[in-house]
């Protein structure tokens, strides 16, 4: 009889249908693939605007995971733990304080806390400010102790940071060098202030050191007279000549008349009202230059650079007198060597005060 040849189409719907629900596979994990890159690239608003995330040392992955995603910096989603959880098995995360903007994609947190991108805060200090301001605007820093810092430019810790260059400095006054200073959230007041010191240190060179000496001065005598000078000066190019009225003062044993001492040491009795009167010029202070000839005890205030390199540098003049400058707006001062002249410029002085009084009433 005839051969007996089975059919051979009757395979072909089984292995269609094998290939098929292999597709299904490769594509079911390309869609989950897919689902899983878009929620860790695509933006996550947290609606927080910039939002500021501490991580504690020693918190494990799963905590800080746990804590992004309370705070809804992440989503609170099962490729997000999966995903997280897998990243961290092989990276660190580094602690500190974060910076998470609003939105912000899955993918971006994770790298900033990988990096250990810390978000720092940053303060300013402005020349020429006293111990007390210095202090009221750390107050203002939520970091610890800084109900402290007025206290903390007397601690001896700190004090001891300039005892080689000042052995009798007694406060802080005039080495809380101004400038910009950063912090974070688990950063002390004690930190920022020996920060300030340390950063007089660098500005205060050997080479500072060795042209103080040249001039038969004491560190503290040169921080002392820049103070003065920068709460005198507005003007940067007039410092120089400010510190050469100073120092030829000195030289002749006249008094510095600085009406700056005379509000420090007005402060420093607790009596000081914004406006010098009478009895702050006829105040009884070692401070008071309108009293007492020469130098101050010590700073009073934080002097920059340039007034240190002023006081360190006068301009070679014969000038002993000094007013502000009535015909200007900027701060500048009007210079003389004789006392007549300096009349004349003092009256003009207080004939622009009067007339300026008047139209504004």
């Amino acid at each position: 009889g005839e051969e007996f040849k089975p059919l051979r189409f009757g395979r072909k719907p089984l292995r269609l249908a094998l290939v098929a629900a292999f597709i299904a596979l490769l594509g079911s994990a390309g869609v989950s693939a897919l689902v899983t890159k878009r929620s860790l690239h695509t933006p996550w608003p947290h609606g927080h605007g910039d939002q500021v995330v501490t991580v504690p040392r020693g918190m494990t992955a799963n905590q800080v995971r746990t804590q992004l995603q309370e705070q809804s910096i992440l989503p609170d989603s099962l490729v997000i733990r999966l995903w997280f959880n897998l990243k961290t098995s092989t990276n660190t995360l580094k602690a500190g304080d974060y910076l998470f903007e609003s939105p912000i994609t899955p993918v971006r947190v994770l790298d900033k806390l990988i990096r250990g991108e810390i978000h720092y805060e940053s303060i300013t200090f402005p020349e020429g400010l006293t111990r007390f301001e210095v202090a009221q605007l750390i107050q203002t820093l939520k970091i610890k102790n800084a109900e402290k810092s007025l206290e903390l430019t007397e601690h001896p810790e700190l004090l001891s940071l300039i005892r080689d260059l000042d052995p009798e400095a007694s406060t802080l006054e005039g080495y809380l060098f101004p400038d910009t200073y950063q912090y974070v959230s688990t950063s002390t007041a004690n930190q920022l202030i020996a920060n300030m010191v340390r950063r007089f240190r660098e500005v205060f060179t050997p080479a500072h050191r060795q042209r103080a000496e040249e001039q038969h001065l004491e560190a503290r005598q040169v921080v002392t007279l820049a103070s003065l000078i920068e709460r005198e000066a507005r003007l940067k190019e007039e410092r120089p000549l400010i510190s050469s009225v100073f120092h030829n003062r000195l030289r002749l044993g006249m008094k510095l008349d600085c009406d700056p001492t005379v509000v420090y040491a007005s402060i420093l009795a607790g009596k000081w009202t914004g406006t010098i009167r009478q009895s702050d010029l006829q105040r009884d202070s070692p401070y008071n230059t309108y009293l007492y000839t020469g130098l101050p005890p010590g700073p009073i205030a934080s002097p920059g650079r340039a007034s240190i390199e002023a006081a360190l540098y006068p301009t070679p003049t014969d000038h002993l007198y000094f007013v502000v400058d009535a015909t200007r707006d900027d701060g500048a001062h009007r210079f003389s060597a004789q006392w007549r002249q300096h009349q004349a410029n003092v009256a003009r002085y207080r004939l622009a005060q009067r007339q300026q009084s008047q139209s504004e009433k």
